[in-house]
């Protein structure tokens, strides 16, 4: 068995398997905030049309290079609901903030940047170069 890696690693396109050890999809998106090292989830695509499912961390059962297994069946990750963008976040200000402050907050916002978006094309050309 491969050693376990950290969760920093894991890219898109990487095997995901259930409990037992059979392949049951591929990494379409890891969910976490690299800077304070928090890992929420993933985002598993079990199929080429179907939407990614979202997976907690909680579920997550080893990670090692290219694979990472699930504490779950097939079964209950189909029961998983759909994977959807998390909110962009907002600095909320008080009720005492100037206008100047208030206009100037839309920009303070950080918004997600989603380099790693798992699109039809690229499921598929995942696929084909897995393929022997």
């Amino acid at each position: 068995m491969a050693d376990p890696v950290s969760w920093f690693l894991i890219e898109p396109g990487w095997k995901v398997v259930d409990a037992e050890g059979r392949p049951i999809g591929t990494v379409a998106e890891i969910v976490g905030d690299s800077a304070d090292d928090i890992f929420n989830g993933l985002a598993v695509s079990t199929g080429l049309l179907g939407r990614p499912h979202y997976v907690a961390a909680e579920s997550v059962a080893t990670i090692t290079e290219g694979s990472v297994q699930l504490a779950l069946s097939k079964a209950e990750l189909d029961s998983l609901g759909e994977y959807k963008e998390p909110p962009t976040t907002a600095q909320i200000l008080p009720d005492d903030a100037s206008r100047l402050q208030r206009i100037e907050q839309p920009f303070d916002a950080p918004i997600h940047d989603r380099p790693f978006r798992m699109n039809i094309v690229r499921r598929l050309l995942l696929r084909l170069r897995r393929r022997p």
